[in-house]
């Protein structure tokens, strides 16, 4: 595979556990009881995967010479 492949692979598979770290922590919060600490550590762990995601995107994006 090529490098862009493979960034284009991890950028999928980061969405996908974005996705349901996002579903999960809506559905903790609807609970009576709520471990906050596991939520905020799932919350924390969202806010990674999203700027590991943007990160990746900006890897795809050819440098261009000014």
């Amino acid at each position: 595979m090529t490098e862009t492949a493979d960034i284009v692979q991890q950028i999928a598979q980061l969405r996908c556990e974005h996705r349901e770290l996002d579903e999960a922590i809506a559905q903790m919060s609807q609970e009576v009881w709520v471990d906050q600490l596991q939520l905020s550590r799932m919350k924390k762990r969202k806010l990674r995967i999203k700027d590991m995601i943007a990160w990746l995107e900006n890897r795809l994006i050819p440098d261009l010479e000014a």
